[in-house]
């Protein structure tokens, strides 16, 4: 195993570059889940997500009820805290919705592996089991 900040770094983790696994770790509480919030209140936020080829939406926490759409086609590949890294596929209009219970989150990237911007609009709905992750300023 590889030593990371003097711990043991978990095996679904050892392939992973140093710089990507140590930005996992200093993410591991961040609520920006979009490019941009552009709408909230004290039912929901509403995220714009915009990634063009080659770029990167840092690692994010979800801990929300949300569902997001994709306003165009392309492809994607995540790397989860839980080691496990997919490649999705998008269609214009999929929609995928997501659900947590009492301290249940999920932990990931969003990296645009295709030829043409990713446009995502993400919906995070506040009243649920969780309370929702300060966002901290940009």
């Amino acid at each position: 195993m590889t030593s990371h900040s003097g711990t043991e770094r978990p095996a679904a983790f050892i392939d992973w570059a140093d710089d990507r696994y140590a930005e996992l770790l200093a993410n591991q509480r961040n609520g920006r889940v979009g490019s941009l919030l552009v709408s909230e209140t004290d039912r929901v936020r509403v995220w714009h997500l915009s990634v063009a080829p080659g770029e990167r939406l840092p690692f994010h926490r979800h801990v929300l009820d949300y569902f997001w759409t994709t306003l165009t086609a392309g492809r994607s590949r995540s790397h989860y805290g839980d080691g496990r890294i997919l490649e999705t596929a998008y269609a214009a209009g999929d929609t995928k919705h997501f659900t947590f219970g009492r301290d249940e989150y999920m932990l990931h990237d969003l990296e645009n592996i295709g030829d043409d911007i990713l446009v995502f609009v993400t919906v995070e709905l506040k009243q649920g089991a969780n309370e929702p992750l300060e966002l901290a300023t940009s």
